[in-house]
């Protein structure tokens, strides 16, 4: 292995929304500032990826001070939203979480989100991210908290392990979906100078400031398959995934952290394997 080091930085300030590169960020207990405290819901509370709406790879959201954003994607003029200020919550469905949220103040929000997907979504946030949802406990310490995340605070992927994948695309039956970008994986840290695969043996890390703990590999899903330029969907990577990083019955890529304390990450920050 060579010197490894933080190459980028990712947020996503709604979540499903396509990432915003960042050359340093403040890593909180929950995950980076600023990623995934806002989601959509449909009608039912349900929350909205995509996963069932892969247009939503199109819409960007910039982190406004204060923690608000403003909304753009093609053809819709950008719309800024402020931090809600009511008290009054509402229960959100995220996979297996029951989570309660603020929806967006003004309705003109819902009114943008809806119109980007064409069907009735409410926009809503995250207000306390320090209480609102627990870590899944089965890969939990106590105490530990996540975001509007899939199920844990941060993903780190590495150059090296995607370029072993594009390699593996590269001589399957799809390679002509190949070599793919590493924003398919929608990581927070992508991390430069490891062997392929290495991240698979780690258990704590120290990125910059911050210590992390490996909690578990990430499974990937067909959000993967979504080219987040056109929002157009392939077969890779999950099909050569399933032929040669099935683990545990999940499709393999990239690791999902959780840190033991605060601090600062940045862009070229040294990264240096605990255990």
């Amino acid at each position: 292995m060579g010197y490894a080091r933080l190459q980028s930085i990712h947020v996503h300030p709604v979540k499903a929304f396509r990432s915003l590169p960042l050359r340093e960020v403040v890593v909180e207990p929950w995950g980076p500032a600023g990623d995934r405290r806002w989601m959509l819901i449909d009608d039912g509370g349900k929350v909205v990826t995509q996963r069932g709406r892969p247009r939503l790879a199109l819409a960007a959201a910039e982190l406004l001070p204060g923690g608000g954003v403003r909304l753009s994607a093609p053809g819709m003029p950008p719309l800024a939203v402020p931090v809600p200020r009511t008290v009054g919550t509402l229960t959100a469905q995220l996979f297996r979480d029951k989570v309660e949220v603020l929806p967006a103040e003004d309705e003109a929000a819902h009114a943008w989100c809806s119109a980007l997907l064409g069907t009735g979504v409410r926009l809503v946030h995250l207000d306390d991210p320090a209480t609102r949802r627990p870590v899944d406990p089965r890969y939990a310490l106590a105490g530990e908290t996540v975001s509007l995340a899939d199920g844990f605070p941060l993903l780190l992927t590495t150059t090296a392990s995607l370029d072993a994948l594009n390699s593996l695309i590269s001589r399957g039956e799809h390679a002509d979906e190949g070599p793919l970008p590493m924003n398919r994986f929608r990581p927070n840290l992508v991390v430069s100078g490891t062997d392929a695969w290495a991240e698979d043996g780690w258990s704590r890390v120290a990125v910059g400031e911050v210590v992390l703990r490996v909690a578990k590999p990430s499974g990937r899903c067909v959000v993967t398959t979504t080219d987040q330029g056109t929002a157009d969907r392939g077969s890779e990577p999950l099909h050569s995934l399933g032929r040669h990083r099935r683990i545990d019955g999940k499709l393999v890529f990239g690791q999902n952290l959780v840190p033991l304390g605060r601090g600062t990450v940045r862009v070229g920050d040294p990264v240096r394997i605990i255990d």
